[in-house]
């Protein structure tokens, strides 16, 4: 790889972070095994077939309010109460002329019934209930398929189910959904600096954080994962590695290694191992990145430095992983404008990611930067709540500008 340019120079050889997501997305085909799980334990997975309503919901009209069922043709005059009907318990005889029957919400709306008078505007003496304005036809009624008609489709192949996709499931009375299988994903940290927890560490020596966070995040996207450990900065331990991650996995992800340092092993067994892209990205944090195929395995090569790992994770391998599970998308998280609530500095040269916080302003809301922005800096990133995303092109941006805004809540 050429040596990296600064901050402030324009490297014509360097991929713009949306032409790296669209290669990177071309050659992420989606899974195709599915299995049967139970609805309670679908969370998180991903539809692999289309679902219809086999009925409608609600399957009868139901009173929207606890009030009076009643028939609106008979307008302000006087009712006789006749009966009472309770949610799961219907009033089985019709309702006739000058009648009507109590009812609480959920309960199926009584035959001849058109309307709920609720309870606020019924004047109640002993069995005879005079309403305080003329019923209106259809008013409080949740009329039978309202939510969805017989056969309407609910929800698509490629659904990321989420708890109200359950929800909806549930009132359909599906208890088996048919859903992709998990993707596998293996990954492991490169560097002899690299310590395990509850060592000592020696001069030059850090401890290994860039497993947890991608732990963190993989679980996050529901995947089944294979934590193969730190791996020391030797030819033949990577080499094994690589090839252990590449027939255990449908996904591979490797964190330093991938620059140009004399001990960046990566990059050469990679060449002959595999397929592989070595690209500088035009973006700050996340200067090298390797993206191709291992084997049948997708691979990503992500910088060592821990906030740049993460920030690469979240642009490239995030979405890549929402397509091969099969989610429909939107793969990308969406996109804010906000307002800045001070000035943040910025050489143009490449796209900047600076991590921020929301704050509430005088006019609505803001966002703001946190402390210092260096990609070794794990601690702004862990009080960040969003990504404010400063063009490649931009010489910082002024306090009130629009700026784009990625929220985090969503990725991480």
């Amino acid at each position: 790889m050429a040596h990296c340019c600064s901050d402030n120079e324009h490297d014509p050889l360097a991929k713009s972070v949306e032409e790296a997501r669209a290669s990177i997305l071309a050659a992420s085909p989606a899974l195709v095994d599915t299995e049967i799980l139970h609805l309670g334990d679908a969370l998180g997975r991903v539809l692999a077939e289309d679902l219809r309503a086999a009925q409608a919901v609600p399957a009868w009209p139901n009173s929207a309010m606890d009030g009076y069922a009643l028939r609106s043709a008979d307008g302000a005059g006087p009712r006789r109460l006749i009966g009472h009907c309770f949610a799961g318990h219907p009033f089985t005889d019709p309702i006739g002329p000058g009648e009507c029957v109590r009812i609480m919400t959920g309960a199926v709306v009584p035959e001849g019934a058109d309307s709920v008078l609720i309870q606020e505007l019924a004047e109640v003496n002993d069995e005879q209930v005079v309403p305080q304005q003329p019923p209106r036809a259809g008013a409080n009624i949740r009329q039978a398929g309202e939510d969805l008609q017989a056969g309407a489709l609910a929800l698509q192949a490629g659904t990321l189910l989420r708890p109200a996709h359950l929800a909806l499931l549930a009132s359909l009375g599906m208890a088996e959904v048919k859903v992709l299988r998990r993707l596998r994903v293996a990954f492991f940290s490169t560097g002899d600096e690299l310590r395990p927890l509850g060592s000592t560490l020696a001069a030059g020596q850090i401890y290994d954080s860039n497993r947890y966070a991608l732990q963190g995040m993989l679980q996050r996207l529901g995947c089944e994962i294979y934590d193969l450990g730190r791996i020391a900065d030797d030819p033949e331990r990577l080499e094994a590695a690589l090839q252990q991650a590449a027939g255990m996995a449908d996904l591979v992800i490797s964190t330093g290694g991938v620059s140009v340092g004399d001990a960046d092993y990566i990059a050469e067994l990679l060449g002959r191992m595999g397929s592989i892209h070595f690209w500088k990205m035009n973006m700050k944090p996340g200067r090298p990145l390797a993206f191709g195929q291992l084997g049948e395995a997708t691979f990503f090569g992500l910088p060592g430095n821990p906030v740049s790992t993460m920030v690469t994770f979240y642009q490239f391998v995030r979405p890549c992983i929402l397509k091969r599970m099969g989610s429909n998308g939107p793969w990308t998280a969406p996109i804010l404008k906000l307002p800045l609530a001070h000035a943040l500095q910025k050489k143009p040269g490449r796209t900047d990611f600076q991590r921020g916080v929301l704050v509430s302003g005088e006019n609505g809301l803001e966002v703001a930067g946190v402390g210092q922005q260096a990609s070794h800096i794990m601690s702004g990133l862990a009080h960040a709540d969003c990504l404010i995303i400063l063009a490649a092109e931009a010489d910082g941006a002024p306090a009130g500008s629009l700026v784009d805004v990625q929220l985090l809540e969503g990725l991480v």
